[in-house]
């Protein structure tokens, strides 16, 4: 075992440590009255779109008020994991209203992980005084659909992130019973994908055989986030133990099933090994797993503690972890972990940096949202 690997055993051991730089914060319902809320994005005035699991877009006011669901979204294949997942803004939205919608679709012998978008048409400023009021996507159009089928209702991946120049990524997940297909960079299955912003193959990728493919060896991916100096981060499910935070880069296998630091469901031994050559071994790894969902990096100003450590959800955890990274150093390495808002005791679904610098959390039926003070 390489030093890194005896520090992050250590990290994991202590993982509920409380960091050194504690924040007192508050929490507050933004919004209620959701059913499986999975990803949220905001609008340049405030108010936000969610996505429901069922495969609902609902319009969310700057004052929490939520209203009917968005029209003319795809249907989305409700099975399983499956459903509508990541919701994100094209880089240019203030001009083009470009929404971009990753969802499973598909059958249960032929199913996979899509995406789509269309221009929003109305406001969503205009739910704070009729909450009925309508909204709609035009020029819907499905920009990807995953080039690599499965017949299993699960692990989608499913959450995307623009990079700076204007190339967008996708995770996709192993689809469970494939997991071998993870380490084949000829498959769709278990990587981190990168195209541009019209669904075509993006230039640069690194295996030009499989030109949607920019990384590889990943299980269940359902967080990722880019830094504002670039870094990608995504986490991913384990199986029973090994959930793991990875820093992304063109190219790397990132392992999985060849090394893991979990076993089977059944407790069976996937992998003995938990590095090989070749492989990149990840910057923070649970064990047990916490089942983590969203990412985000904060880089807000209501809380100058967190600024620039990635927060995530834990499914399991039901709870928030703060990953506190080593602050100007290149490339960052996490140091320490903290646990929040356990006090909502809930499943958390997404994490999002919000108006302002506030923090949002989804679980199962509403969007909190988390400022600075005390009574959280």
């Amino acid at each position: 075992m390489t030093y890194r690997h005896r520090l992050m055993a250590a990290l994991s051991a202590l993982s509920l440590a409380a960091c050194s730089q504690a924040a007192e914060y508050r929490l507050e319902t933004w919004a209620e009255g959701l059913d499986q809320p999975w990803s949220i994005a905001f609008l340049p005035d405030g108010s936000a779109l969610v996505t429901e699991l069922a495969g609902r877009l609902r319009p969310i006011s700057a004052d929490g008020r939520v209203g009917e669901p968005v029209a003319n979204v795809p249907a989305a294949y409700y099975a399983g994991q499956g459903g509508l997942f990541d919701v994100v803004l094209h880089p240019d939205f203030a001009n083009n209203r470009l929404v971009y919608l990753a969802y499973a679709e598909g059958t249960p012998r032929d199913n996979g992980t899509a995406i789509a978008r269309g221009r929003l048409a109305g406001s969503v400023s205009g739910v704070a005084s009729d909450p009925a009021s309508a909204l709609a996507l035009q020029d819907v159009e499905v920009i990807f659909r995953n080039f690599s089928r499965k017949d299993t209702a699960v692990h989608y991946g499913g959450r995307m992130a623009f990079l700076a120049d204007g190339t967008l990524l996708l995770t996709t997940g192993d689809g469970f019973n494939y997991r071998e297909e993870a380490q084949n960079v000829d498959s769709g299955l278990g990587k981190v994908l990168r195209m541009n912003d019209d669904g075509s193959a993006a230039a640069g990728n690194p295996f030009p055989g499989s030109p949607y493919v920019y990384s590889y060896g990943h299980r269940n991916p359902q967080g990722l986030a880019v830094s504002g100096r670039g870094e990608i981060w995504l986490h991913e499910h384990g199986p029973r133990g090994g959930d793991e935070l990875n820093r992304i880069e063109a190219g790397v296998n990132y392992g999985w099933p060849a090394v893991t630091y979990g076993v089977d469901y059944s407790g069976a031994v996937i992998s003995p090994y938990t590095e090989l050559p070749g492989m990149a071994g990840p910057e923070h790894y649970w064990v047990p797993s916490i089942a983590p969902s969203g990412l985000a990096v904060y880089e807000g100003g209501l809380f100058p503690e967190w600024r620039g450590d990635l927060l995530l959800g834990a499914l399991v955890g039901r709870d928030v972890r703060r990953l506190d990274l080593s602050g100007a150093k290149v490339p960052a390495e996490v140091v320490a972990e903290e646990s929040l808002f356990e006090q909502l005791a809930a499943r958390i679904r997404d994490v999002r940096v919000g108006p302002g610098g506030a923090l949002y959390v989804l679980t199962p039926d509403r969007v909190v949202r988390v400022t600075p003070g005390q009574g959280g």
